[in-house]
């Protein structure tokens, strides 16, 4: 009983998922109609795309976040250099470039995860 059980919620899970991902696809369809008939006279003429408004502002957030990375690694650096060998400040120093490394990662990961759902969907 237990196999046929298991058996059932194997096929009845594979079916969701399958309507799943169809509804996602259908989705992305329907969310680019529905950005077009949302559009008025005020709105910007280019929303998405190359030059639109939600990639300007996703890249000036980029740059902003890039560039604080880059101070918080130098600004680590220093610290390191200052340690004179006291463990807890070359610890501190460690973190600080782990934790700006880190931070500049998940910014370029999400980057690339908004360009991609910007080119599903446009």
């Amino acid at each position: 009983m237990k196999k046929i059980a298991k058996k059932i919620s194997q096929v009845l899970v594979g079916a969701a998922t399958c309507a799943t991902l169809g509804a996602g696809k259908v989705m992305a369809l329907g969310i680019k109609d529905g950005v077009e008939a949302a559009k008025t006279s005020e709105m910007p003429s280019n929303l998405l795309g190359s030059g639109g408004v939600v990639n300007n502002v996703t890249s000036t957030i980029l740059y902003v976040l890039g560039i604080l990375s880059v101070v918080m690694l130098i600004i680590g650096g220093v610290k390191y250099a200052m340690s004179a060998g006291d463990a807890k400040a070359v610890t501190d120093a460690k973190n600080t470039i782990l934790y700006a490394l880190i931070g500049l990662v998940i910014a370029i990961l999400a980057y690339a995860i908004v360009n991609f759902v910007l080119g599903v969907i446009g």
